[in-house]
């Protein structure tokens, strides 16, 4: 019993200084925002990336005034 107590306190300071190595949400981050924000902001890039159109939408199409052949 007193070594399973001694190994748990053990881990309390380990713990604790893990819990110390990120930064917190309002810290202050990249381009002036929050790492929060700066979290959120790379998150909705990931998801526009994900739904990027197929090539074939992105060209462009005939002009309205082309007769075609």
């Amino acid at each position: 019993m007193k070594k399973a107590r001694l190994i748990s306190l053990s881990l309390i300071p380990a713990l604790l200084a893990l819990g110390g190595c990120s930064k917190p949400d309002t810290a202050p981050g990249p381009g002036g925002v929050t790492m929060g924000e700066a979290r959120a902001l790379d998150e909705a890039a990931a998801m526009l990336d994900e739904r990027r159109p197929p090539t074939a939408a992105l060209q462009p199409s005939a002009p309205k005034d082309a007769k075609a052949p």
